[in-house]
């Protein structure tokens, strides 16, 4: 018997049990699997779960259909509490059990739920796509069931805040939009805030613009009328939920740091995502590799889920969001996919000037508010009166209103604002197109899949297991004639979208001659690309990542899966190459220790490096905001933040080294105050560090709350390396990158890694809770296992599913 054991705990009767942690060998006969069985209703067949020792669940169903049930039913048993207030947030239904500070936060979501008819919004991801998303909530519903008759199994976060899990609607899946990545309306707001106090041309450097572009103020559009709070709505609609005014009747505190940390997400060019595909011929395995690792703000449990699904017409493996049916990223038996952020325009804010209808009531003529100027013509708004439950009280009546382009995020007693959404269209329920790209089976059905995709809008690449690499983004991508969607519009019929392009407006490779592809979010549109005419979007992550990696994939023509594993932890900066690079030489100036560390440095942003340390507090402190002074002497203040093309860009002015080397010079005194006087002993990964925190550690009682906690690491990294390690230069606090990784060698499925950070399970109970986080901070990976031989020689739980007859 293998010697290495894990104990594990579970909750199958209260008892802790011990099982061997295999790798690949077949498991002993003298280890018993311990084994759980219910009896569901809607399973049309017997079905199982078999949970590897990583917490991965494998879903073996009779019918395709059951195996979406089983997910469903699946994913409430590791994530409920997660899933169940992804629903409230994303419904308008946090006050119900929260109470009445969260009633501002309910209006606004309910601003940005679909509302279109409900028969185009399902055949628009596919035939079926009704079916599976009542299959998959029937299968969360049978568990919320099975807690009346096992209440032990409910995540302890219920009985801390007082309420119960609610069923689902299969509409539910659908209509919650305002959880995707979204973009740009917050920019516009932003940016015309900036052309207001400073100029427009200031706006770029805050972002610079690419492909190039000269931006202009559109015609009727005033930017100085915009008023404080515009998009608070917006804000307020697509932020998480905080726990720091429970059972509060109001929180004025609690909505500042909720818009605060809504404005920064929405603001955020650090969110992104790697992926590449490297062909055959470029291979030491002789087959493609794939890789994907999607960025995204850490959190408690981990916003993605893995599953393996198993049935008649599916074998489909990888990771998705728990509250979705399918896998988003990973592949079936014959195709592999992954996916990052293609920055497709999305969004606009509108400004209409107010308008009265004139009506007429048994004869009597009256002036009444509710219209807005259109094409020269009062058209009225539509009004919605809803009523939004809230804990102890009556309820809350709102009226929610909507021009013809979206939702009314503010107005005044002279003009309205609106948000117009491609993502508020049929079809764009983040990720749920997933359902059925996953099915496809070789690249001409995997691209007419996503001719159906909406939203996010997505870099996909591809590989299969006869050989072939290809590379497709796809998003809804609205038309704009006459303006760049960089600013807010008049609502008055001037600035409309001519429709949608079809995705052919979009670029495609397949099997390019280089022999690998990728992407980072960065800007990587061809050269020939007609961005006038096809106006997708200016406003790209900063392309550090993206050269780093197409700089790797060039230099190795045997690409290995080790290789491809390096690279997802990769540390080494371009960005860091690129600034010191423009520093002068450190012999110029001998009494300069801080230069003298910095021209000496190889530019990796190691756990455990000094230099890295220093270069960190300089950059994200200091450089930026001294450059800005120098570029702007009279408004700098006006500017949060500094593009870092924009600062490379400064750095090429000689006149700006003195500001440059000064602001180093400060960079060391702070450094020196925050690692101490000796620079031997300085570790980026003492500032740098990720501590994943439950939402609900600091509500819990002592017991609870050390259950729910989990130790910190050191980091390494920045937003601009590969392994992406967002943070705030506030505290360096880790807060966003990489959770779940994949790297497949394709054909040959059980050799393929993943991690998914800090562990499966969302339940403090489950031993799957926190098991896959030291290995993730560690650098390390663990088997996505996809062969029936290789999960049950590795198979911690086994569940049973019987169907009820």
């Amino acid at each position: 018997m293998n010697p290495r054991y894990v104990l594990l705990r579970t909750l199958v009767s209260g008892f802790l049990i011990a099982w061997p942690a295999l790798s690949g060998a077949d498991r002993p006969d003298d280890v018993d699997v311990p084994t759980l069985t219910y009896q569901l209703d809607g399973l049309a067949q017997d079905a199982e779960i078999l949970v590897d020792h990583w917490g991965v669940p494998h879903i073996y169903a009779g019918t395709h259909y059951d195996a979406f049930f089983v997910q469903g039913f699946n994913a409430a048993r590791d994530r409920l509490w997660q899933i169940d207030l992804w629903r409230r947030r994303g419904l308008g239904l946090l006050s119900e059990v929260l109470g009445e500070a969260y009633a501002e936060q309910d209006r606004a979501a309910r601003l940005f739920l679909y509302r279109g008819n409900m028969h185009d919004e399902w055949l628009a991801y596919g035939s079926d796509a009704k079916r599976i998303a009542e299959a998959f909530t029937g299968g969360i519903n049978a568990y919320v069931r099975l807690l009346s008759a096992h209440p032990e199994l409910a995540p302890p976060e219920f009985d801390l805040l007082g309420y119960a899990p609610s069923l689902w609607d299969p509409a539910d899946v659908v209509r919650i939009r305002s959880h995707g990545l979204w973009r740009n309306v917050a920019s516009e707001v932003q940016r015309a805030r900036i052309a207001c106090e400073v100029g427009l041309d200031a706006t770029n450097l805050v972002k610079v613009l690419e492909p190039a572009w000269q931006s202009r103020i559109p015609e009727g559009f005033q930017p100085c009328t915009l008023p404080d709070g515009v998009i608070d709505d917006y804000l307020l609609a697509t932020a998480p939920v905080r726990f720091d005014a429970v059972d509060n009747v109001a929180s004025t505190d609690h909505r500042t740091r909720l818009l605060a940390v809504s404005e920064t997400r929405a603001l955020a060019g650090q969110l992104g995502s790697n992926n590449w595909v490297v062909a055959p011929s470029r291979t030491d395995t002789g087959r493609p590799i794939l890789a994907d690792d999607p960025h995204r703000t850490h959190a408690v449990p981990s916003l993605r889920y893995i599953s393996h699904l198993t049935a008649p017409g599916l074998d489909v493996i990888g990771a998705g969001e728990p509250a979705l049916p399918g896998i988003s990223i990973g592949h079936n038996e014959r195709i592999a996919f992954g996916l990052t952020i293609f920055p497709i325009d999305q969004e606009d804010l509108y400004v209409y000037q107010r308008a009265r209808l004139r009506t007429r009531t048994d004869g009597i003529r009256d002036d009444r508010d509710g219209a807005y100027l259109y094409q020269g013509r009062a058209e009225p708004l539509t009004t919605i009166e809803e009523t939004i439950p809230v804990k102890g009280s009556a309820g809350r009546s709102v009226s929610l209103s909507f021009t013809r382009h979206g939702p009314v995020v503010y107005e005044t007693k002279e003009a309205l604002y609106a948000v117009r959404a491609a993502w508020l269209q049929p079809g764009m329920s983040p990720y749920f197109g997933s359902v059925e790209y996953m099915r496809a089976r070789n690249w001409r059905q995997f691209v007419a899949a996503l001719n159906r995709w909406g939203a996010p809008s997505e870099n996909q690449v591809y590989a299969d297991v006869d050989g072939n690499i290809g590379y497709k983004p796809a998003g809804l991508f609205p038309h704009r004639t006459n303006w760049d969607g960089l600013l807010p519009v008049p609502g008055d019929g001037r600035y409309e979208w001519d429709g949608f392009f079809d995705m052919d407006a979009l670029p495609v490779e397949y099997n390019p001659p280089r022999g690998f592809t990728g992407t980072a979010n960065a800007m990587n549109l061809p050269p020939d690309y007609p961005i006038a005419e096809r106006r997708v979007g200016f406003e790209w992550t900063a392309p550090w990542r993206y050269r780093r990696l197409w700089e790797v994939l060039a230099s190795q023509p045997r690409h290995s899966l080790i290789d491809s594993h390096d690279l997802q932890r990769d540390y080494q900066s371009v960005l860091a190459r690129e600034v010191i690079g423009r520093l002068p030489a450190a012999a110029a100036y001998p009494d300069n220790p801080a230069l003298n560390m910095l021209k000496h440095w190889d530019a990796t942003l190691a756990p455990d490096s000094g230099p890295a340390a220093l270069y960190a507090i300089w950059f994200y402190r200091y450089l930026a905001r001294a450059l800005l002074d120098y570029r702007l002497p009279e408004g700098s203040g006006a500017l949060s933040s500094m593009d870092s093309l924009a600062v490379l860009e400064t750095l090429n002015d000689p006149r700006a080294m003195a500001p440059a080397l000064q602001s180093l010079a400060d960079a060391w005194n702070a450094t020196v105050g925050l690692l101490g006087p000796d620079p031997t002993r300085w570790r980026w990964g003492d500032l740098h560090r990720m501590a994943f925190r439950h939402p609900l550690e600091t509500l819990a009682p002592a017991a609870l709350a050390a259950t729910l906690r989990y130790p910190e690491f050191p980091r390494g990294g920045s937003a601009n390396t590969t392994n992406n390690t967002s943070f705030g230069a506030d505290d360096f606090l880790v807060r966003s990158g990489a959770s779940f990784r994949m790297v497949l060698d394709v054909g040959r499925w059980d050799d393929a890694e993943m991690t998914n950070a800090p562990g499966q399970s969302g339940d403090p109970r489950s031993p799957f809770y926190g098991n896959l986080l030291e290995g993730w901070a560690t650098e390390s990976s663990f088997p996505l296992l996809y062969s029936r031989e290789a999960v049950e020689a590795n198979q911690a739980l086994r569940i049973v599913l019987e169907a009820k007859r």
